[in-house]
């Protein structure tokens, strides 16, 4: 069973979601909250797989609750996804570097929405090749302060080049075959490298690789 908390301070899009995840025999939606800090309490106390949390929110934004969960070792396990009205923007970007494990758009069609959770129940991250290159280009603009290949001598060869290959935005499946190995086996070296970096999820990967300098983004 997924077990999800809805932190949104719409009353009419929270239970617009909660009604979607409540006809699913796998997935139950353990606590919903109006801002970030009632969230945040919730998240604490049902420890779910799940907190769909918005960006923009009062008491507490969506930032610096997901900043919050990503802190606190009592939640590895909990995935945050963003939910944003605007598609990838200036907050989704900070969301993403705070620990998000993706982000949705609100507007989603309901068998993506739902799609969706299930993909950030497994640990994967919501993150498309098109926002991929948009991460990237961020990193393009804003080049990497930390210094190159800080802490990536724990990282295998082939550890680090799968990595490389994920923030390019490359599925486990195309990793596997421009490495020549088994999908199963690409799977191993991205969750290996990120038990060694210590990155909750792929996005945190992504995000880890442009700013410790092991994949340079490059323009086009």
């Amino acid at each position: 069973m997924i077990r999800v908390v809805l932190v949104d301070d719409q009353p009419l899009l929270r239970s617009g979601f909660r009604a979607l995840l409540d006809l699913e025999d796998d997935i139950e939606v353990v606590g919903e909250a109006a801002d970030g800090a009632a969230g945040l309490a919730l998240i604490r106390e049902h420890r779910p797989d799940i907190a769909l949390i918005d960006v923009q929110m009062p008491v507490l934004d969506g930032i610096e609750t997901t900043r919050r969960v990503a802190a606190d070792p009592a939640l590895d396990d909990v995935h945050v996804v963003i939910l944003t009205n605007y598609g990838f923007d200036e907050y989704v970007y900070n969301a993403l570097r705070a620990g998000a494990a993706g982000f949705l758009v609100k507007d989603i069609v309901p068998e993506d929405f739902l799609h969706a959770v299930r993909v950030a129940a497994r640990g994967d991250a919501l993150l498309a090749p098109s926002i991929t290159r948009r991460l990237i280009a961020r990193f393009v603009a804003e080049p990497p302060h930390r210094a190159v290949g800080t802490g990536l001598p724990e990282l295998t060869n082939r550890e680090r080049e799968a990595v490389a290959f994920a923030a390019r935005g490359l599925s486990n499946d195309q990793i596997a075959d421009r490495m020549e190995i088994s999908p199963v086996t690409a799977k191993t070296h991205i969750n290996r490298a990120m038990a060694k970096l210590h990155a909750r999820d792929r996005a945190q990967l992504v995000v880890y690789a442009y700013e410790s300098g092991l994949v340079v983004p490059r323009e086009g």
